[in-house]
């Protein structure tokens, strides 16, 4: 049996995409890919969050916008971190790849 851990997105960006810096240092490129679900008569959207760390997707994704129909693959992750003193976490996908299939249209 085959393990695997691979996410294909395709949907509208909700949002600019945003460079963060961590406490650590480390830079982060986040944004959130709406997807269209359709389920029988259950249809609406989910909001994943992508995280871009490196290489030239980081590029790419800076010139991205919101209302762009995007395409991201990469892998599900689990992130830790401390707010206000507590431990929480977030589940969102680490990037690897990406493309942008479409412009948003002029408003």
């Amino acid at each position: 049996m085959t393990v695997t851990n691979e996410v294909c997105l395709q949907g509208r960006l909700s949002r600019d995409p945003e460079e963060k810096v961590l406490p650590s240092g480390d830079a982060v490129w986040v944004l959130r890919i709406v997807v269209p679900r359709e389920e029988g008569d259950r249809k609406g959207v989910d909001w994943i969050d992508c995280a871009v760390w490196g290489g030239r997707l980081r590029r790419s994704v800076a010139a991205w916008g919101s209302g762009d129909v995007v395409e991201v693959q990469g892998a599900l992750r689990r992130r830790f971190y401390r707010v206000a003193g507590s431990a929480t976490s977030r589940v969102e996908v680490e990037a690897r790849s990406g493309r942008l299939i479409r412009r948003a249209d002029p408003a």
